[in-house]
């Protein structure tokens, strides 16, 4: 089966697992798993790598309206270089820092290739899940997309810097707690726009009508190779780490004072269930997965 269908049997068997975080009590706990061949280009850095390792966790925290207290890693390589294990280190300690968690360790093992496993622990006593988007409410999205798909062509290109750059994404857990008063329903962007809203609309029985222009990060026009390529790379690739959610339109200039990061509005959610459109055309339930 693919990933979709593993999460949708395991959801069944795991009702209590959450959305993007499980709730336990009044916090959220998340985990993931990221490897060398497929989430790691060649020339991401080791301080790189940990940075966005711990920042996917993160961004789960953030995507829950929570605060972020403390993340752990495993570290798993071929060999243990000291250099490299330090520079990882000071990545996960980094970004922690930058929203005032604490990075508290984790482990070390062997493996065939580098892998890292995060988890992060988060707090809130009111969560905000998928479920709660209403017809009326504006569907919004924070910073810009297309980040990631833009660093992956400039690792290949090997501009480096401008790659390793882009992959350190800022975790949104400051705006996730601004946002989170208002915030009907709310994931965080990493499968991608698309496949976010789709997940939000099986959640809220309800859909989504996207417009034009969507806040494309300007690193994807020096990649893309026409109109076609931007929207792939910024609609369907995911990897971003922005928080998608829905909240009452009246509330959206208030939370744009207290914000410190722009906050897009791209549309609204309808009461035509399970559609999803973009400019009144279907938008595939297409996005980034595990593997591929």
């Amino acid at each position: 089966m693919d990933e979709s269908a593993a999460l949708s049997m395991l959801a069944e068997a795991l009702p209590t697992a959450g959305d993007d975080a499980a709730v336990v009590g009044e916090q959220v706990l998340t985990t993931d798993m990221l490897h060398e061949t497929t989430d790691f280009p060649d020339g991401t850095t080791r301080y790189t790598a940990g940075w966005r390792a711990v920042a996917a966790s993160l961004s789960d925290v953030a995507a829950m309206g929570a605060e972020a207290t403390a993340a752990v890693a495993v570290y798993a390589a071929p060999a243990f270089d000291a250099e490299e294990l330090t520079a990882f280190v000071d990545g996960a300690r980094d970004v922690c820092g930058y929203v005032e968690a604490e990075y508290v360790g984790g482990d070390l093992d062997s493996h065939q290739e580098f892998t890292v496993a995060t988890t992060a622990l988060g707090r809130t006593s009111d969560p905000v899940r998928r479920s709660g988007a209403r017809p009326g409410d504006a569907v919004c999205v924070t910073g810009t997309l297309g980040r990631s798909a833009a660093a992956i062509r400039l690792f290949r290109r090997g501009d480096h810097e401008w790659a390793n750059d882009l992959f350190r994404f800022t975790p949104r857990v400051v705006p996730g707690l601004a946002i989170s008063a208002s915030a009907t329903a709310m994931i965080d962007s990493s499968d991608g726009l698309s496949r976010s809203l789709h997940q939000v609309a099986e959640a809220s029985d309800c859909g989504f009508a996207v417009e034009t222009p969507l806040p494309i990060d300007e690193a994807v026009d020096e990649v893309a190779e026409d109109a076609a390529d931007r929207r792939e790379l910024g609609v369907f690739f995911g990897e971003d780490f922005e928080l998608v959610f829905t909240a009452p339109p009246e509330a959206l200039p208030g939370l744009r004072d207290v914000c410190d990061v722009s906050i897009t509005e791209i549309g609204t959610v309808t009461d035509d269930e399970g559609t999803v459109t973009l400019d009144g055309a279907p938008l595939p339930d297409r996005g980034y997965t595990h593997g591929e």
